[in-house]
């Protein structure tokens, strides 16, 4: 055996991209939740305001509109948490390339003549040779 040479075969790296809906919570447009506390507020110093009368009115108005603030400041702060926005992204990633062997190329020497011949696994260190030219198995 004169000699054993690996042929390789060499893909390149490539880029693969997916899609990939995300979900996530939507901007808040009112921080502090005023509306919410403002709607409560007058609503609860409109039913507040139909309970009794002279001072007592006065009291429940005042009483109502402070828990009204209080609870729609509480409902939109809970509204606001749970307010999401969906979207699209494209991810990415590198796919690296590959180097494989796929035949071998095979020097030979045959009654004074050096041939070659391709086989598709390593013959190790020593060839089968048929009517004086063909490498043709391992011959081990």
């Amino acid at each position: 055996m004169v000699s054993v040479d690996p042929v390789r075969e060499t893909t390149e790296g490539r880029r693969e991209c997916h899609d990939e809906v995300v979900t996530r919570r939507a901007p808040v447009k009112d921080q502090h939740q005023i509306a919410g506390t403002a709607i409560g507020a007058v609503a609860g110093g409109l039913l507040g305001n139909q309970i009794g009368g002279g001072k007592g009115r006065t009291l429940a108005t005042v009483a109502g509109a402070v828990g009204g603030g209080y609870a729609g400041h509480e409902i939109q702060e809970r509204r606001q948490e749970t307010n999401t926005v969906t979207s699209t992204v494209r991810k990415c990633s590198s796919v690296p390339g590959s180097d494989k062997i796929v035949a071998y190329d095979v020097r030979y020497e045959y009654n004074g003549v050096t041939r070659s011949v391709r086989m598709d696994h390593d013959p190790g260190d020593r060839v089968e040779v048929q009517e004086g030219v063909t490498a043709v198995s391992d011959a081990r």
